[in-house]
């Protein structure tokens, strides 16, 4: 694999790992930021599944629809799969909470099973690519 496409994978498993690591910053933090949170998470699972697609060489729509980035993963890998539900949870979290409306911010709990979820993707997509990129820091 040459070094750019290396190095563009890993950024994009760097920038997950950062959304996700805000999110649980902002989880643990004494204000009240949990839209963020939920927000940081729906954007760690994204950028966890374009490091993937990245890896395969498929070119993708600009998007933050989760469940349309894993019907380009499913060829290569059905398992992705497994992760369809989570998708349909968090990826409203991508706009919802970011705009004035009925809620200001999830509850605590919604926040937490989402950091939860935002992992299982980030750790899927480490799962299922090669060891030399499974440890992107």
């Amino acid at each position: 694999m040459h070094s750019e496409k290396l190095d563009e994978i890993r950024q994009w498993l760097i920038k997950s790992q950062r959304d996700l690591g805000a999110a649980c910053l902002l989880f643990d933090s004494e204000g009240s930021f949990l839209d963020v949170v939920v927000y940081h998470c729906q954007q760690a699972a994204e950028k966890s599944l374009k490091a993937y697609l990245a890896y395969r060489d498929v070119v993708f729509q600009k998007t933050h629809n989760l469940n349309r980035l894993l019907e380009f993963c499913l060829p290569f890998e059905p398992r992705f799969q497994e992760l369809w539900e989570m998708a349909e949870t968090l990826t409203p979290y991508v706009v919802a909470f970011r705009y004035p409306g009925s809620a200001i911010e999830p509850e605590r709990q919604e926040a937490e099973q989402a950091i939860e979820m935002a992992k299982a993707f980030l750790n899927f997509v480490l799962s299922v690519l090669p060891d030399e990129l499974s440890s992107p820091s």
